[in-house]
């Protein structure tokens, strides 16, 4: 069974907790969570590009010129692709749809992987509790400058220590989120998380 430091809020370690080897304790599988990550970046995308085909543009339906006798190929309408002012012919719609699906077990599993990573890489933070006596700001800055916590971080709330979210949730570089949320795609895009040991007992729970 792993380990990991518990700090307080001063920054200085006050126990060491053993940790399930289930959760954080989980062997790499890049391939696992680049497909996960890739399918949940795909699902959040909003098309937005959109070229119009020969039904959308403006122009009537009348025969450009005539048949026969011009030396070009015939057309029907000026609205057809290979006309000046035409349609787009196979661009891009805001119709297209990147949604994937992914099963639960995967996006579990996918999740366990990056908290174990967190863990060998050292940059899972593990904090006796996330909430404050002084429900300011500046507090919170400071419980994250006396972890030595520099860069983008990821802080994970348990459901009693959501009031915090208050006065942490206009800090740069700091994303909050409620521990039940946790996901592949916020643990890799910032290079801290910070747990308090109410957290890490709910995924324990959650996950085994």
């Amino acid at each position: 069974m792993a380990t990991i430091a518990i700090h307080n809020q001063e920054g200085k370690k006050i126990e060491d907790l053993n940790i399930s080897d289930a959760v954080f304790g989980v062997p790499a599988n890049n391939e696992l969570l680049h497909q996960v990550f890739m399918v949940m970046a795909g699902n959040q995308r909003n098309p937005i590009a959109h070229t119009k085909d020969k039904s959308e543009v403006a122009g009537s339906g009348k025969k450009p010129f005539k048949q026969k006798g011009t030396g070009s190929a015939r057309q029907g309408q000026k609205r057809n692709p290979v006309m000046k002012g035409g349609g787009v012919a196979f661009g891009p719609t805001n119709e297209r749809n990147f949604k994937r699906d992914l099963n639960k077990k995967m996006k579990q599993k996918a999740v366990r992987i990056a908290l174990s990573e967190k863990l060998r890489s050292g940059t899972l933070i593990a904090i006796d509790s996330l909430e404050l006596k002084e429900a300011k700001t500046k507090a919170f800055v400071q419980v994250l400058k006396k972890l030595e916590i520099a860069g983008k971080v990821l802080v994970a709330f348990s459901g009693e220590e959501l009031a915090t979210t208050i006065v942490s949730r206009n800090i740069p570089k700091t994303l909050n989120v409620e521990t039940k949320d946790l996901n592949v795609m916020d643990l890799l895009n910032n290079k801290y998380l910070l747990l308090s040991k109410k957290s890490i007992a709910f995924l324990e729970e959650k996950f085994q």
